[in-house]
């Protein structure tokens, strides 16, 4: 007879659960200063229960306690169904872009300064070239004018 997968060797023993990437501190701020209005449930991106906690300011109170106990105790959970327990406000995704962009911004400026530093040493090659052809050309000249004057006798012929 064989155990079910639930009790095998297998089971997901060391898998942490998912945990929602809002902050718990925010949330429980917002419910306390704002919960009346709705304004944890907006943050946490449940705005069909949000608009009717604002309408009921806060469920007359019973609403906005029920869910700071839930805060506090880091049994809510968002939109996505996953509780709030990180205390700490993680990274927004738009400041990873925005550091992102200005990386991609920095490395475009070294690309086009590397693309012009290849631009000059390029021509700067180019005119040695040109100035070893003309000073080659300038030799064998030179060479071909000796080879070409009227050359003395040789004493005794």
């Amino acid at each position: 007879m064989t155990l079910p997968e639930v009790y095998g060797d297998d089971a997901d023993e060391g898998q942490q659960p998912q945990v929602s990437t809002r902050s718990r501190g925010v949330a429980l701020f917002l419910s306390f200063f704002g919960g009346c209005f709705g304004l944890d449930r907006f943050y946490v991106g449940k705005t069909s229960t949000a608009i009717p906690k604002l309408c009921t300011l806060g469920g007359l109170g019973i609403w906005w306690l029920y869910d700071l106990v839930l805060i506090a105790a880091g049994e809510f959970r968002d939109v996505d169904d996953l509780r709030l327990l990180n205390w700490e406000v993680a990274p927004s995704p738009f400041m990873q872009n925005r550091l992102v962009g200005r990386a991609e911004q920095r490395v475009n400026e070294l690309e086009e300064q590397l693309d012009a530093l290849r631009h000059q040493f390029s021509d700067l090659a180019e005119r040695v070239d040109f100035a070893e052809r003309m000073l080659a050309q300038q030799r064998s000249s030179e060479s071909g004018a000796r080879s070409q004057s009227p050359r003395l006798p040789a004493p005794g012929s």
